[in-house]
């Protein structure tokens, strides 16, 4: 099922990733048809409160501050061409804020930058940007180094899961509203006794080359039957990880999409291994679809 055409939501501190963000998320619902809403959080400590504490003037300073910089955003998403269907100011912890107005409007898709300015920069992946894609209950795509340009390539990384099937459904969809051409990769992880000779090693690693490749091909052609196009299918071997953004770089990919879950070895791996160390070292955005 598609979750385009949806609401797009921004998450913005106005630092330069965020920025990149902006872009990318114009992009994504002008073609795809989708309404933007934008968010700015002020970072407030989780134990401030203006009334019980006696800080009123204070914490207004950092509201009309925070409403600037919102307001500055906006202006700049509208001189890019777009339009903004409604703003919003949040004060308190960033990933919280982000997570819950996005389950608030119902948003089919998240995107911020990777790193943000002040304590959000401090912060890097890890903190804001790896809490939003944790706990949404939607995609969230992470920006940084350049934004997304359509139409381009995107390359979707599966494993078979759940989560995989869902993405490799969405990166499907988003490629063809915006014409993009769509590459698929499935890797196998490697382990010493492979190289071990007879079935205690090889015997092994092709049993499961064959089961990745079999499950790669399965997936392709589910994706054409519903009238998708897969440009080229990729078979790797090593750190999912590594290999995921090895081939996007070969490929360049202007998008990867993967599900923030694996299943078996991977699956063990969850998020801060494979989907998040794809989100830190790739040279293109990442959509992380969680179901």
């Amino acid at each position: 099922m598609s979750i385009f055409p949806t609401k797009v939501l921004l998450a913005t501190d106005g630092s330069t990733d965020a920025e990149l963000a902006a872009t990318t998320s114009l992009s994504l619902a002008k073609t795809t048809g989708s309404e933007l809403h934008v968010v700015h959080v002020g970072e407030v400590g989780p134990f401030f409160h203006p009334e019980r504490h006696g800080y009123p003037e204070e914490y207004k300073k950092l509201q009309k501050e925070a409403q600037r910089l919102l307001d500055e955003q906006v202006k700049k998403v509208e001189n890019l061409g777009g339009t903004v269907a409604q703003s919003h100011l949040k004060m308190g912890g960033a990933a919280e804020e982000i997570a819950e107005l996005a389950e608030e409007l119902e948003t089919g898709l998240i995107v911020m930058g990777s790193r943000g300015r002040g304590r959000l920069r401090r912060a890097l992946v890890g903190s804001v940007s790896d809490a939003v894609v944790r706990h949404a209950h939607c995609p969230v795509t992470v920006v940084r180094w350049k934004p997304v340009a359509f139409p381009t390539t995107i390359l979707v990384a599966t494993d078979g899961s759940e989560e995989a099937k869902l993405a490799a459904t969405t990166a499907a969809d988003l490629a063809k509203r915006t014409g993009s051409e769509l590459h698929m990769a499935t890797v196998s992880p490697w382990y010493p006794y492979y190289a071990f000779p007879g079935p205690a090693g090889s015997g092994f690693y092709e049993e499961e080359k064959q089961q990745a490749q079999h499950l790669l091909s399965g997936q392709a052609s589910r994706i054409r039957e519903s009238s998708g196009k897969v440009a080229e299918t990729h078979f790797r071997t090593g750190k999912p990880d590594a290999e995921v953004v090895s081939l996007a770089e070969e490929l360049g990919a202007g998008l990867i999409v993967m599900g923030s879950r694996g299943h078996g070895r991977i699956r063990r791996a969850l998020m801060g291994s494979v989907s998040d160390s794809s989100v830190r070292h790739a040279h293109c955005p990442v959509m992380v679809v969680r179901l």
